[in-house]
């Protein structure tokens, strides 16, 4: 397991994506994984910086493990801000209306959803923990 713990502010996203990519780097995942877990990545870090601790940016702690049986790679998010369950959350209806007539928010989580093979959250001891996994 590797871990990195960062404030949750927009300008450390970089520093969280080149640490996630390292990881799969070295894990032997291929471009597409790698890619597939950028989005992923800063989508979710992204909410977590907008959303979860309000105007005053509190700390996220972010893991990737590899994982055996299946193979995949799991990156897990650990924050101390207001509760929020993505996995809960309902999918964004895309087949009826444009994407000019739908609320906005809710697309990102959506497409997280459908890139990983797995997405997980809990909620103890007072942190969001939220894990996604992807086959390697």
């Amino acid at each position: 397991m590797q871990e990195i713990t960062v404030e949750a502010r927009i300008d450390q996203m970089l520093s969280v994506t080149d640490f996630v990519n390292a990881a799969l780097k070295a894990l032997g995942c291929s471009a597409r994984t790698r890619i597939q877990m950028d989005v992923a990545v800063d989508e979710l870090f992204s909410n977590i910086v907008r959303y979860g601790y309000g105007k005053k940016p509190g700390p996220v702690t972010v893991r990737v493990d590899a994982e055996d049986d299946p193979r995949c790679v799991a990156v897990t998010f650990i924050d101390r801000g207001i509760p929020y369950d993505p996995v809960s959350a309902e999918f964004v209806d895309t087949t009826h209306l444009s994407a000019t007539e739908r609320p906005i928010g809710g697309l990102g989580v959506f497409m997280v959803k459908k890139s990983m093979d797995d997405m997980r959250y809990s909620y103890c001891d007072g942190q969001n923990i939220l894990t996604i996994r992807k086959r390697i």
